[in-house]
């Protein structure tokens, strides 16, 4: 037994124990940790509650019984529908924070010593009940000497200790597991434990947080119908949170909302509105949009609190989103495809002949149904369901942003019950479609592409050296037979078509490139530039470049 494990064998004991309990007994002999675990005998005569549970809720028991880090790891787990069943993810996403508030005594002491002054002197006001309580901190109201009201977020004692040693557990389980059963290693479980860890970390910096909320406003600094919450640095560090209070009706408490004459049909569309410009404008948005995390203020205007967990997606996913979304529009199966293959990492030894079929019966089973009647939750089910079963491995910030809208679909929906998210989805699919269009736009995609050209002709070189040095030692041999000749070199014959494009289309771009920077520079007025020397030689060029466009494709070997 190495060090660590022996540093924390209780807490392994409790988490084989745990197991044991709830019928996972197979596992814990399966990864091979019996032999180092003293465990009562007990434990494997009590009887599992397997015959009266399903696999589900016997998976959200056990994590419910170790506590903070394995519910919130399967809150964020429950994000991954692409890697997990739905019978799962629906049981983990009932798992609560079940947590007693720490005491006003334990609060004092963390804000005093974060902030380095008395908590009178830094809050006149301060209530000592909480506000609510979750595994890693609590919410306290307080008003700050300039009489502002603040909500005050402190973190649980020595919770990221207790954390960081429950994660160091998971990744040493979770290296085990990979070693000894198959589907552990398919699903690079090692790698699971440590992006959940990482996103788990994040939400441990308070500061991380408030940078997040800071973002947010930013996007909504001129719309009078979203309100951020401001936040307080002076008074916020890695453990202490303090925000803008926040006076509003929550949205999973509709009987207020009707007491105060609130719409629920333009709540749901201001908050719609408000996500898809944050997902698709700015490619950062609120990753945790349930009805605890979305208040109304005076005005029906829409306001965000708890910036814990967030999503991005950055320039490339969101252009391949796009073409996803633009494709189920078009109920185009090679669109969902290439976007499919794009986004996620297709395994060398897929199917692609069976994951057009299952495509092409995702696609059969919408034609012809309006957008207005289509369900989010039901066509990303599907899928997600095709992505497990050709084992197709889904960027994490894609599947924090497919649990998003899910979850906002779910919030819409209880609003207003004939609310679709496709109808509001649609328009800023279009919008998505025009901009790729902008001839700016056009042009950066035309720069990268050159850019990859020329990274690919960059190699060429090294690469030929490295396949002759393997075919001279030896190492690798090429047979032509007579019949395959032909077909070899016609082959040989595209690729250096292929090869003149891309170098032509280089020259191109450079000297394109070269004209707009110099007439930026501006020209000075000398008998030099009366001669239009650039455009001629730019024209000559053109012309040069279409005769050999249309030399390559008269052959008809492109």
């Amino acid at each position: 037994m190495n060090g660590k494990r022996r540093r924390h064998i209780g807490r392994y004991r409790e988490i084989a124990a745990a197991l044991l309990r709830h019928g996972f007994g197979f596992v814990v002999e399966e990864i091979g940790i019996l032999q180092w675990l003293s465990l009562p005998q007990r434990l494997w005569f009590e009887k599992a509650d397997k015959e009266t549970k399903t696999v589900g809720e016997r998976i959200r028991l056990v994590l419910e019984e170790l506590g903070p880090t394995f519910v919130k790891l399967g809150q964020i787990a429950s994000t991954r529908p692409d890697l997990i069943p739905a019978e799962i993810t629906r049981e983990l996403e009932k798992l609560q924070d079940r947590v007693a508030p720490f005491s006003f005594d334990e609060v004092r002491d963390i804000i005093e010593k974060e902030l380095g002054d008395k908590l009178e002197n830094i809050f006149p006001r301060f209530e000592e009940r909480s506000l609510a309580a979750a595994s890693i901190g609590q919410v306290h109201r307080a008003v700050l000497r300039s009489g502002e009201h603040v909500a005050v977020k402190v973190q649980r004692p020595n919770i990221s200790r207790i954390m960081e040693t429950d994660l160091e557990i998971l990744h040493d389980l979770a290296i085990l597991a990979e070693s000894r059963l198959e589907w552990a290693a398919k699903y690079h479980l090692g790698d699971l434990v440590e992006e959940f860890s990482a996103s788990l970390r994040a939400e441990l910096d308070y500061m991380n947080e408030g940078r997040n909320a800071e973002k947010i406003a930013g996007q909504f600094r001129h719309d009078a119908t979203v309100h951020i919450p401001k936040v307080f640095w002076e008074y916020t560090t890695g453990k202490v949170l303090t925000m803008e209070y926040m006076d509003g009706i929550k949205l999973n408490e509709p009987d207020r909302l009707k007491e105060q004459g609130y719409r629920p049909k333009i709540l749901a569309e201001r908050l719609a509105n408000a996500f898809f410009r944050q997902i698709f404008q700015h490619g950062f948005f609120h990753g945790d949009p349930h009805p605890g995390n979305v208040l109304v203020l005076p005005g029906e205007v829409i306001s965000f609190i708890d910036f814990g967990m967030t999503g991005r997606l950055p320039p490339e996913l969101k252009y391949h989103f796009s073409s996803l979304i633009i494709a189920l529009m078009r109920q185009d199966t090679d669109g969902i495809l290439k976007a499919i293959s794009r986004m996620g990492v297709v395994p060398d030894d897929a199917d692609m002949a069976k994951l057009r079929d299952d495509l092409e019966q995702i696609k059969d089973k919408y034609y012809g149904i309006p957008l207005s009647q289509m369900r989010l939750e039901e066509v990303m089910g599907d899928l997600f369901r095709v992505a497990r079963r050709h084992s197709i491995k889904i960027p994490a910030n894609l599947t924090v942003l497919g649990k998003t809208l899910l979850t906002l679909e779910g919030v819409l929906e209880k609003l207003d019950p004939e609310f679709r998210i496709f109808v509001i989805l649609e328009p800023f699919g279009l919008q998505l479609l025009k901009e790729r269009l902008y001839p700016r736009n056009l042009t950066k995609l035309a720069l990268r592409r050159v850019l990859e050209y020329g990274e690919i002709i960059k190699e060429i070189p090294r690469q030929t050296r490295e396949i002759a040095s393997l075919i001279k030692s030896g190492k690798l041999r090429v047979e032509i037979l007579g019949s395959e000749t032909k077909s070899v070199l016609q082959s040989l014959e595209r690729i250096g078509n292929r090869l003149s494009f891309s170098i032509a289309f280089l020259a191109v771009s450079i000297l394109v490139t070269g004209i707009v920077i110099g007439d930026s520079l501006g020209r000075q007025s000398t008998m030099l530039w009366k001669i239009p020397a650039a455009e001629i030689g730019f024209g000559m060029i053109l012309l040069m470049f279409f005769w050999l466009l249309f030399s390559i494709f008269r052959s008809g070997r492109f």
